[in-house]
C-alpha cells in the first residue's frame, strides 16, 4: 500500500490522529501463520555474485508499524484497536456488555467514511491508556472462572487490579469497575496490610537512597489514592489516607508523598497534616546545592549534624512557611488569651465566678510556660494543647474551681483542639492575610 493513510479519528479524546504511511504488506509463508504478527516488508532481491540464484535478505521489522499484541489479537476478532503501539483484535459483542462507552460508539452512523476497527490499517485508536493497562483490562473480560477466583486469593496481582478498575472507570463498564473496586479494598483491609509487610522492617535504606521495595509501595499507594479519587470511591479514598498517615510518622519520604497528592488531588484532610508533619519533622529546602547543581523534589538528605533535609518545591516551601507564621501567631493569641468557656450554672449558684475564673486564668498562664510546652516547636499548637490537656487532668481538686465548670473548661480544650486539626490546610497556603 503506497501514500498516506486516512486520517483515524481516536475514541478518546476526540482529535483527529494521523498515522504514518504504512509500508506495503508482503505475506511471508513462513510467518503467515503466527497469529502476532504485523505487517513486514522485504528488503530488495539481490543476486548472488556466485550465482544467478535469487536470495532473499533478512526480514526487517519496522518499529513504527503497530505490532499485533501475543494474547489478545484474536483470529476470530471483530474489532481492531490501537493502543499506543500494539494492535488488539478482539469480539465487539464483549466490548459491548455492561452499558459500555463501546456500544455507543459501534452504533454511531458513519456516514462515507470507512469503519473504524475492521482492518490493521484502519483500527480505533484509544489514547490515554498504556498497553500493559488496556491488555489487564482484557484480561478481566476474557478470563476463565479459575482465573477470576484467584483474585480473592493470597496472590493478588493488586497492579493488574488497579489497571482493570482505571479502564473500566473511563470506559464506563460499571459492574467490572465495581468487581476491580472492591477486590482492592478487600485487598487493602486484609491484617497484616499487605502494602506495609511490603516495607522492610526498620526501614534499612539511606534517606537518599530508599529501597526498591519502599519505591514500589509509595507507586501503589499514590496509584490506589488516585484511582479512588477518580472513581469517587470513598471507602478506598479514606482507608488509604488513613494508611499513609501511619507511614507518615514512619519516613519522612511518605510525608512528602502525602504533600504532594494533597496539592496535586486538593486532598483537605491530608493536606494539613502532610504539611505539619513536614514542618515538625525535617529542615525543608528548595531550589539547588552549595554547588550550585539542582535539587531534586523529595529526596531527602542527611546532614552532618544528623537532621533530614527534605528537597521541597519552591510552591511547598512557601506553604510551610506561611504555616509556621500563621500557627506561630495563633498559639500566642492562645497563650495570652486563656480558652474561653461558659461557666456551669451550678457555678453561679454556688460559687464566686470572679474565683471561678481567676482560678482557670492562673492555671492557664502557668501551665503555657512548662517544660513540656515549650520543648515543643512553636507552631505545634495541638501538641502544645494536648500537653495542657493531660495537665489539666492532673489538677485534681485542689484548684478553686468549680467542678461543673472544670469539665466544661475541658470539653472547651477539646473544642479548640479539634477546631485547630480541622483548621489546619487553611493555613498552609499561600496569600492572604499573614
Amino acid at each position: 500500500m503506497e501514500g498516506d493513510m486516512d486520517l483515524v479519528s481516536p475514541f478518546i479524546p476526540s482529535q483527529p490522529d494521523a498515522l504514518s504511511p504504512a509500508p506495503e504488506e508482503v505475506q511471508d509463508p513462513l510467518l503467515s501463520c503466527q497469529r502476532s504478527d504485523s505487517p513486514l516488508r522485504k528488503r530488495a532481491r539481490r543476486r548472488s555474485s556466485n550465482s544467478s540464484t535469487m536470495v532473499a535478505s533478512n526480514v526487517s521489522q519496522d518499529p513504527d508499524i503497530p505490532q499485533r499484541d501475543a494474547k489478545y489479537y484474536m483470529a476470530d476478532g471483530s474489532c481492531v484497536l490501537c493502543v499506543g503501539n500494539t494492535l488488539f483484535n478482539v469480539h465487539r459483542s464483549i466490548l459491548s456488555a455492561d452499558s459500555s462507552s463501546f456500544g455507543t460508539l459501534f452504533t454511531l452512523p458513519q456516514g462515507n467514511i470507512p469503519v473504524e476497527g475492521t482492518s490493521d490499517d484502519n483500527p480505533i485508536v484509544l489514547q490515554g491508556d498504556t498497553t500493559e493497562e488496556f491488555r489487564n483490562f482484557l484480561w478481566s473480560l476474557y478470563a476463565l472462572p479459575h482465573e477470576i477466583m484467584m483474585v480473592r486469593g493470597p496472590c493478588v496481582d493488586l497492579n493488574r487490579l488497579i489497571d482493570i478498575a482505571k479502564v473500566a472507570s473511563k470506559y464506563s463498564f460499571k459492574s467490572t469497575e465495581t468487581w476491580a473496586l472492591d477486590a482492592i479494598q478487600e485487598y487493602v483491609e486484609r491484617k497484616p496490610s499487605p502494602l506495609l509487610s511490603s516495607i522492610p522492617i526498620g526501614f534499612p535504606f539511606s534517606p537518599n537512597s530508599p529501597s526498591s521495595a519502599l519505591l514500589e509501595s509509595k507507586r501503589q499507594i499514590s496509584r490506589l489514592i488516585r484511582l479512588a479519587q477518580m472513581c469517587v470511591h470513598t471507602k478506598l479514598l479514606e482507608t488509604m489516607i488513613a494508611l499513609l498517615r501511619q507511614l507518615m510518622s514512619v519516613s519522612l519520604h511518605f510525608s512528602y508523598l502525602a504533600m504532594s497528592l494533597a496539592d496535586e488531588l486538593d486532598i483537605r484532610d491530608l493536606r494539613g497534616l502532610a504539611y505539619l508533619e513536614v514542618l515538625q519533622r525535617s529542615v525543608f529546602i528548595s531550589g539547588h546545592d552549595d554547588n550550585g547543581d539542582a535539587l531534586v523534589e523529595g529526596d531527602v538528605h542527611e546532614s552532618a549534624d544528623g537532621l533530614h533535609r527534605l528537597v521541597v518545591s519552591p510552591a511547598q516551601q512557601l506553604r510551610l512557611l506561611s504555616g509556621y507564621h500563621r500557627l506561630s501567631r495563633a498559639w500566642e493569641k492562645l497563650r495570652v488569651l486563656p480558652v474561653q468557656f461558659e461557666h456551669a450554672p451550678s457555678c453561679g449558684a454556688t460559687w464566686h465566678q470572679h474565683g471561678c475564673t481567676q482560678s482557670w486564668t492562673e492555671f492557664w498562664k502557668e501551665k503555657t510556660r512548662t517544660d513540656g510546652v515549650l520543648s515543643l516547636g512553636a507552631a505545634n499548637v495541638i501538641g502544645r494543647l494536648q500537653v495542657i490537656l493531660k495537665e489539666f487532668d492532673k489538677w485534681g481538686s485542689a484548684a478553686y474551681m468549680h467542678h461543673d465548670c472544670k469539665s466544661v473548661a475541658r470539653r472547651a480544650i477539646q473544642d479548640t483542639i479539634k477546631r485547630t486539626n480541622e483548621a489546619l490546610p487553611d493555613y498552609f497556603h499561600e496569600g492572604g492575610e499573614y
